[in-house]
């Protein structure tokens, strides 16, 4: 069984950050910060806004920056997956 989003909308899942910080300090999960930075799993077909069709302009494999509280958190199969609207993908990182 797999997400298959609709519309405009993009499966991600976060990349898990480090524990521990560059001088070695091992930070307690409420110190880590909500991670900003995913890979896309699933993307939608694109939607039609005012008659004009908005494509989608990332891929399954792009790893991207997302807005901080963007989407909505859904465990499937075992693992943590955000789904969100693409206008809340920020960058993609190359």
């Amino acid at each position: 069984m797999n997400i298959r989003p609709l519309g405009d909308r993009v499966v991600v899942k976060m990349v898990e950050t480090e524990e521990t910080t560059k001088s070695g300090i091992v930070l307690p999960g409420s110190a880590k910060e909500k991670p900003q930075v995913a890979e896309v799993v699933a993307v939608g077909p694109g939607t039609v806004v005012d008659g004009k069709e908005v494509k989608m302009e990332v891929k399954v494999g792009d790893k991207v920056i997302i807005s901080k509280y963007a989407g909505t958190e859904v465990k499937f199969d075992g693992q943590e997956y955000t789904i969100l609207r693409q206008n809340d993908i920020l960058a993609v990182v190359e």
